[in-house]
């Protein structure tokens, strides 16, 4: 049985899980900490490409695309993972 590599999480939380990092500690502790190092299997890696991307023209409300441009950096890639995750709800039903 292939064990699962990924999870699906929405926004609210990944953003409750930003917000509980306490990132002085993690800048504080540079690569690693103490000799412990992580053991990779790299036969058992696999490298899964992106599926291309298909350019196209969309006409969306000025105040959601206002939105969604005002989270930052890559919000055509949020709106791709927001319509993967309403396909695959509707998937399962």
């Amino acid at each position: 049985m292939k064990e699962k590599l990924t999870s699906s999480m929405s926004l609210e939380e990944v953003r409750k899980l930003r917000s509980e990092t306490r990132w002085d500690e993690v800048r504080a502790t540079g690569d690693h900490q103490g000799d412990s190092e992580i053991e990779v299997d790299w036969r058992r890696v696999e490298v899964v490409l992106p599926e291309k991307k298909v350019m196209i023209s969309v006409r969306l409300d000025a105040d959601v695309l206002d939105f969604l441009r005002s989270q930052g950096p890559g919000y055509q890639s949020r709106m791709n993972a927001i319509l993967r995750s309403y396909m695959k709800s509707h998937e399962k039903a």
